[in-house]
């Protein structure tokens, strides 16, 4: 039987995921839309042909109105903490688009909860779900290559083309560490099976950038067993882009990982490559895995098994808290200019 979803926040990337994420899952059946802002309700209830009577304004016009097992939010990031505890209160399990919160607190108060009700919370990190950084984290891991040193990582797009004011981008808050850092530093976790320490963050904005916080940084971290991760991302890039996923090298005691993830469009095809550099060899393409899913559907259905089967998904609430730690961390030393601490968890 299929998870009822409620969809809340229907905004360009809530249409997104009803367009591109959501229709190849089957274990996923859509009960009820929702969006507080009536003209935009109206709007994606047109483009994407959907029932009058199965759109609200408000959850507790959802929750009274239709049967639901779950809530997907991909709600603008003031609202996801709001959205996901009224969600619990309800008995309702739930999934909340990237970033969790925008503080600690929020994110630790929801957690609680969903411990408190027994329902799964979990956090949509959809780079996990791609091939070549599964396949990384398993070389990582197993030390195909002798233990980790150190590790370059860099992001590159162009995202300053809109004139000055027009477009929402340019005034989202910490928009490279929040809007998409964010990702990196959950892979970094992943892939390094280990928890950052410090963050040092110097934000390299050239005069030109139109974005009101950082649009470009140069970050270093520094994990618990003290490897060291240098990360050069930018919205405001003209060299040549790189893969959404980034482009990483991780240069390990007997020679060097190098792979790019998640291109493509919206649909999450993914155009992954790993190549791998021996100390003494030449570099040789590894094959990857086979995915059914990629990103966010893959995200769906890891969503569905939790429910299904009682398991903590792999990104719960409780284990996105040091990825969101991090992300926290390295906004606040861009704002300090200092190293920070990164909060530790259990």
């Amino acid at each position: 039987m299929a998870i009822r979803l409620i969809h809340a926040g229907l905004g360009g990337w809530g249409t997104d995921w009803e367009e591109n994420a959501l229709p190849p899952v089957r274990e996923i059946e859509r009960v009820a839309w929702v969006d507080s802002h009536e003209p935009t309700l109206a709007k994606a209830r047109e483009r994407l042909e959907l029932p009058a009577d199965r759109c609200f304004v408000s959850l507790a016009d959802a929750f009274a109105n239709v049967e639901a097992d779950a809530v997907l939010i991909t709600a603008p990031l003031f609202a996801h903490v709001p959205l996901a505890i009224e969600s619990l209160e309800a008995g309702k399990h739930v999934l909340v688009e990237k970033p969790f919160a925008a503080t600690l607190a929020e994110a630790k108060g929801a957690v609680e909860l969903a411990d408190e009700k027994g329902l799964t919370l979990m956090v949509s990190q959809q780079y996990r779900h791609y091939p070549a950084v599964r396949k990384a984290a398993e070389l990582v891991v197993t030390e195909a290559f002798g233990p980790v040193g150190m590790v370059r990582l860099d992001f590159r797009k162009y995202s300053n083309r809109a004139k000055t004011g027009a477009s929402r981008h340019y005034d989202f808050p910490h928009p490279l560490i929040f809007d998409m850092a964010i990702h990196h530093f959950d892979l970094m976790r992943m892939i390094l099976g280990q928890e950052p320490a410090r963050v040092f963050t110097q934000v390299t904005d050239p005069p030109w950038s139109k974005f009101r916080d950082e649009a470009s940084a140069a970050i270093t971290i520094t994990f618990e067993r003290g490897t060291v991760v240098s990360y050069r991302g930018s919205w405001i890039s003209t060299g040549e882009p790189t893969f959404w996923g980034g482009e990483w090298h991780v240069e390990c005691e007997h020679g060097e990982l190098h792979f790019v993830s998640r291109e493509g469009g919206s649909s999450g095809d993914a155009s992954d490559e790993l190549h791998v550099l021996p100390l003494d060899g030449t570099a040789e393409a590894v094959e990857l895995d086979h995915f059914a899913y990629h990103g966010r559907s893959a995200g769906l259905l890891a969503f569905a098994n939790a429910i299904e089967t009682g398991e903590e998904p792999e990104t719960s609430g409780r284990r996105n808290l040091p990825s969101l730690a991090l992300m926290i961390a390295a906004a606040r030393s861009a704002e300090s200019g200092k190293v920070e601490e990164v909060e530790r968890f259990g």
